[in-house]
């Protein structure tokens, strides 16, 4: 029995002008029967090969065809039917929708609604095989899947021109089906069920009211490990220190400022499936700091008696709660993997992602990172990656290592 979406969820179906629109009508009733509320939007073009009584027989919904509609418009109608769904979907995507949709035109209430939905977009394409492969469509097509728009098709086969075969024919409606169930409900990840416990930015340590003890940690990497991680189904808590940066999505964030602030709300996450220390923790803080900023005298600057911060990576990773796999990093600026090798012994953790964060590599603020991943099994260099790659990268093999049950 297929599976059906619960609490229901809702599509909306743009149907193009095309013969195959009259195949969006079988998708149609195959995704009610899932229990997916499927509300129809009909272009111009679409209405000659599907009319508004049978879409909106098979959809039991009101079919949208009108920009100007008096009715819907006083609310804003096109805005509120954009983004009052969970999916969008195009299909049959004509090449002049898809062009419209890659530019940014907003002349129907088809291509004003693409463009004022925050909601996911998947385009079914369907069109001459010679226009599917134009340079102008291939480039409008490349253009919408830089922006995330998922593709699905075209497919090869006899078109409805006689004589006429190639790419350009829709898929057919149980593919289409499919592939807005799987993004209505998506397959457990391979983290479902694990707690990831991430530390991201720098610490600030203070030394009056004005004036702290920091790094140039921009919590980047951090950032993108813990999203990385939630991608893969894990519920996540990212404790982070001082950033500019939106929360992932998904992620449970705990703000903190200083080391011992860190450490509490680490181990106040306990107990975690596997801990990535990406924090960049302040080694010192002074003993005491003031109450009051601190004035010039004219005497020369004043002493600052500086005391070692709590070692959070040690603490859990030698704690009574310890993670099943414990990872540190080693932000170095010169023998990287000797400090890297020597930290996964002194910290008790089970992999170190050490990287040269001199400034001219650029890494520290930077979007890019070049890694080299430390365990007692020897040293793995990476390539130069993009942060969010690094970050895919390490969480996927942190999931192999708790799948086999080991550190």
């Amino acid at each position: 029995m297929p599976s059906s979406v619960s609490p229901a969820k809702r599509v909306l179906l743009v149907i193009g002008g095309g013969i195959s629109a009259y195949k969006v009508l079988e998708a149609i009733r195959r995704l009610r029967e899932r229990g997916v509320l499927v509300r129809c939007l009909l272009t111009k073009a679409g209405a000659e090969f599907v009319t508004p009584l049978t879409v909106g027989t098979l959809s039991a919904e009101r079919v949208f065809f009108e920009l100007f509609d008096l009715t819907d418009e006083h609310d804003v109608g096109h805005i509120k039917l954009a983004r009052d769904c969970d999916l969008v979907v195009v299909a049959p995507a004509t090449a002049d929708l898809i062009a419209k949709m890659a530019l940014g035109l907003a002349n129907d209430l088809a291509s004003t609604a693409l463009l004022a939905t925050d909601k996911p977009i998947v385009i079914v394409p369907a069109m001459n095989p010679t226009m599917w492969a134009h340079p102008a469509t291939q480039a409008n097509v490349a253009t919408l899947q830089a922006r995330g728009v998922v593709v699905l098709g075209p497919a090869a086969g006899a078109m409805a021109e006689r004589g006429e075969s190639g790419l350009g024919r829709m898929v057919e409606p149980a593919e289409i089906v499919e592939a807005v169930m799987a993004r209505l409900i998506p397959a457990p990840g391979p983290l479902k069920g694990r707690h990831i416990l991430v530390t991201s930015g720098p610490t600030r340590e203070p030394i009056d009211p004005v004036r702290y003890i920091a790094n140039h940690s921009s919590g980047k990497q951090g950032h993108a490990i813990a999203a990385a991680a939630a991608a893969l189904g894990a519920r996540v808590t990212l404790v982070s220190g001082p950033v500019r940066l939106p929360d992932p999505a998904g992620v449970e964030v705990v703000r903190v400022e200083t080391a011992r602030d860190m450490l509490k709300a680490c181990e106040a996450a306990l107990p975690a499936d596997a801990a990535v220390f990406a924090a960049a923790v302040a080694d010192w803080r002074v003993a005491r700091d003031a109450d009051h900023k601190i004035k010039k005298t004219g005497e020369g600057p004043p002493a600052l008696v500086l005391v070692e911060n709590p070692d959070i990576l040690a603490t859990i990773a030698r704690g009574p709660r310890r993670p099943a796999v414990v990872v540190g990093f080693a932000a170095e600026t010169c023998h990287v993997i000797d400090h890297a090798k020597a930290k996964l012994a002194r910290k008790g953790c089970d992999l170190i992602v050490a990287n040269d964060v001199s400034p001219e590599t650029g890494v520290m603020g930077g979007d890019r990172n070049r890694i080299h991943l430390i365990s007692t099994s020897g040293v793995e260099s990476w390539p130069e990656l993009s942060k969010d790659e690094v970050a895919t990268c390490l969480v996927a093999r942190i999931a192999k290592r708790l799948a086999r049950g080991e550190p």
